[in-house]
């Protein structure tokens, strides 16, 4: 099962923000900060794409294919 169209948005926002925030914070924060926020930022591409690469798998399993 795919993402709801409600969480997908609310992640593209969140990085749409983090992303804002990083352009600031490069400015004017400490590199920490940064690192942080671009931490952030991988973290919900990681969880798309994992969640992704799940439901392949879960199909593959339903459908008794070997690995």
């Amino acid at each position: 099962m795919a993402l709801s169209d409600q969480v997908q948005n609310s992640l593209e926002n969140a990085q749409e923000s983090l992303r804002e925030a990083l352009a600031f914070a490069a400015r004017v924060e400490k590199p920490w900060v940064n690192k942080h926020i671009a931490d952030m930022l991988a973290k919900i591409d990681s969880l798309k794409d994992v969640h992704d690469l799940m439901e392949v798998v879960e199909e593959a399993k339903n459908d008794d294919l070997p690995f």
